[in-house]
């Protein structure tokens, strides 16, 4: 590790409130943020609740979160009439409905942005999933979210494939603060941290202020655990099924072990050094769905100071009743980690194949949701429209 201030320790967040397992994990230097957002949540005052109570200090949210919650009730209602009734298309109207959620939770997070010296407060938005295979267009989108949302404590996130990682570097090394999201692999994540590391070179030669520029990686966990446990499920064996629930935290405790290696380099030294933050690992993917195991296991399993675990609404919960807190589980786990990985080679489950398959299964539901979400807000404003017709013919 470098110096101190370079990976925030278990004093860095003063967002800690209480004395339970969510402050346990605040004071363990983990930031505690919630894997959803919606108008809901923001005009109900449950996500204020959040911050003030539950040591919540920052938000995420994909295609799936903005589907579901476009879906439901009447939140949007006014601001959908006013988009019928503008004529806008279906397009420009999924861009103003997200990006004003995302703004309000931003001003919500301001206070928390501004207390915890800009490290967290921070609210994700992703760039539309179709352009995961697509450099310029990733770009493109990333520039006019950022334009769009105008919040410094704004993250826009940008998937990890190979097309990716310029877009990541590009919109890093322009001041943009930036979400890597959808990270199965090691390899990929090692890929994702040099984007970073070339982006932020980049920004510091064009005379940007580094310190001003953030970045979490979004390492995905429980779907790992998904598909390899049902790989050992195939294979049916004691010694097969003994591996079930082990790959999620190997994986994930293996990618803590490459951030330590990275911040140890005299490349990010020297990043460090001209006022660079550190690209935080995020844990993403969190909640459990085997029941078999404990479901707080991947937001007690791993800890460590400077990392990020966004939680799903149930999962937060989860934690706050039940969650028990002991300490870093990550450092020192590299060994044993590696173990698990070779384990599983050995019974000819291929790592390379199930991280491929992931992000390919990963990308195209993001795509689907995404679809879902135009095909929701089309049908409103049609529905919408065709009133203020009806309304108008009686008039």
């Amino acid at each position: 590790m470098t110096t101190p201030s370079s990976t925030p320790g278990p004093s860095a967040d003063p967002g800690t409130t209480g004395t339970g397992p969510l402050a346990q994990l605040s004071a363990e230097g983990v930031s505690v943020w919630l894997d959803d957002l919606s108008r809901e949540l923001l005009e109900s005052g449950e996500l204020q609740r959040l911050v003030d109570r539950s040591s919540v200090v920052g938000v995420t949210s994909n295609p799936t979160i903005f589907a579901s919650a476009l879906s439901k009730g009447d939140a949007y209602a006014e601001q959908s009439t006013a988009l019928a009734r503008r004529g806008a298309g279906v397009d420009d109207a999924v861009f103003e409905l997200t990006t004003e959620d995302v703004r309000r939770a931003c001003d919500l997070f301001a206070p928390v942005y501004e207390r915890t010296g800009h490290l967290d407060g921070r609210v994700s938005l992703e760039v539309e999933p179709g352009l995961a295979h697509d450099t310029e267009g990733s770009i493109a989108a990333a520039r006019k979210i950022w334009s769009a949302v105008d919040r410094p404590n704004l993250m826009v996130k940008i998937p990890a494939t190979v097309e990716g990682l310029p877009a990541i570097t590009t919109a890093l090394s322009e001041g943009i603060s930036v979400n890597v999201t959808l990270i199965f692999s090691l390899d990929r994540y090692r890929a994702v941290m040099n984007a970073f590391l070339t982006g932020l070179e980049q920004a510091r030669e064009a005379g940007r202020d580094l310190s001003s520029i953030a970045s979490v990686a979004s390492f995905f966990v429980s779907r790992v655990d998904t598909e390899i446990d049902g790989r050992l499920e195939k294979i049916g064996t004691e010694e097969a099924l003994a591996l079930r629930g082990q790959a999620g935290l190997a994986n994930a405790r293996l990618a803590w072990a490459a951030y330590e290696e990275v911040l140890a380099t005299p490349r990010w030294q020297v990043l460090a050094d001209a006022g660079a933050r550190p690209q935080r690992p995020l844990w993403a993917s969190t909640g459990v769905k085997n029941p078999d195991y404990p479901d707080t296991l991947y937001v007690t399993e791993l800890v460590a100071p400077g990392t990020v675990n966004t939680m799903p609404g149930a999962t937060l919960d989860k934690t706050a009743d039940h969650g028990q807190v002991h300490g870093d589980t990550m450092t020192g786990t590299a060994d044993a980690s590696t173990a698990v990985m070779d384990h599983l080679e050995r019974l000819e489950i291929s790592y390379t194949d199930v991280v491929d398959q992931l992000e390919r299964e990963g990308v195209k539901k993001f795509a689907d949701s995404w679809t879902e979400l135009q095909q929701t807000v089309s049908d409103e404003l049609a529905r919408l429209s065709a009133a203020d017709d009806d309304a108008e013919a009686q008039r």
